[in-house]
């Protein structure tokens, strides 16, 4: 009996040993399997770090560009109901960052959440960080335009609160302004595209193009924008909430004066029709 106790207990022994020495042996695997996840997971981050240094496209300065069309003239190209050639360079199409851009979910001053990973951060430059380091194969580089290069165009240093002097006004980069200006106006309204284009194409020139000058006379968006005419709108109606009851007030007090002539003619001819003799 002893001697089968003994076998038994030497083969419990001898398994639980087995054990160890297969768990010790697999644990390097394990660590270098670890090891290898994290390190691949660190590439991928590298990696994006990278591609976002090798894309030479301002994403703030496209934004500022963006912010400037859609306020400053897809206003007048809806009303004029025209459609963007698709080679014109400000077409949504051709905005690298447009479609990163309309993923961005604004919670309030403090959240701003990943539209595709849902991850929410406390700033809008924590988001953009994001999408350089997780989401860079979701840039529109088909067509390899920047919208950040008609900046100088476009005028957007007036939407970013940059403010230059005028004696630095540089005539060179001013021409050079200009000429890509009116590029921008032909090609992306053709006079020969129609009556709307040809709209279209002169004020554009008005809008973005005269402005182009170190003589100070002409001042960008000078046709105003969506902004103006919100306020314009929004004027108007309160003005027409604050003269309506003046004009209640003003209506009552005529016909309150009418209705009081009228007693007061009825009690006189009553006065005299009874003064009279019989």
């Amino acid at each position: 009996m002893k001697k089968v106790t003994t076998i038994v207990s030497i083969v419990l022994i001898s398994l639980l040993c087995f054990h160890e020495l297969v768990y010790v042996s697999s644990s390097p695997f394990l660590y270098a399997s670890q090891v290898y996840e994290e390190s691949s997971a660190e590439r991928k981050l590298e990696q994006g770090r990278e591609h976002a240094q090798e894309l030479h496209c301002s994403r703030e300065r496209s934004r500022a560009a963006r912010k400037v069309i859609d306020e400053y003239l897809t206003p007048f190209v809806e009303r004029e109901n025209y459609q963007l050639l698709s080679k014109c360079r400000l077409h949504p199409e051709n905005d690298i960052f447009m479609d990163q851009e309309e993923h961005k979910i604004f919670i309030n001053t403090h959240e701003w959440r990943c539209g595709y990973c849902k991850k929410s951060f406390r700033e809008e430059k924590f988001l953009d960080q994001h999408f350089d380091n997780r989401h860079y194969n979701l840039l529109n580089l088909s067509h390899g335009k920047c919208l950040a290069d008609v900046c100088g165009a476009m005028h957007c240093d007036a939407v970013m609160n940059f403010r230059s002097s005028r004696s630095k006004c540089n005539p060179t980069a001013a021409a050079r302004n200009r000429h890509l200006c009116e590029s921008l106006a032909d090609n992306c309204f053709p006079i020969s595209e129609g009556p709307s284009a040809g709209r279209l194409h002169e004020l554009f020139l008005h809008q973005f193009c005269d402005a182009h000058t170190c003589s100070g006379k002409n001042k960008p968006f000078s046709r105003g924008g969506k902004d103006q005419s919100s306020f314009f709108r929004l004027a108007a109606g309160a003005l027409i909430l604050v003269l309506l009851p003046v004009f209640y007030l003003f209506l009552y007090l005529v016909q309150s004066d009418a209705k009081n002539r009228t007693q007061e003619l009825r009690r006189i001819s009553k006065a005299q029709w009874k003064a009279k003799p019989s």
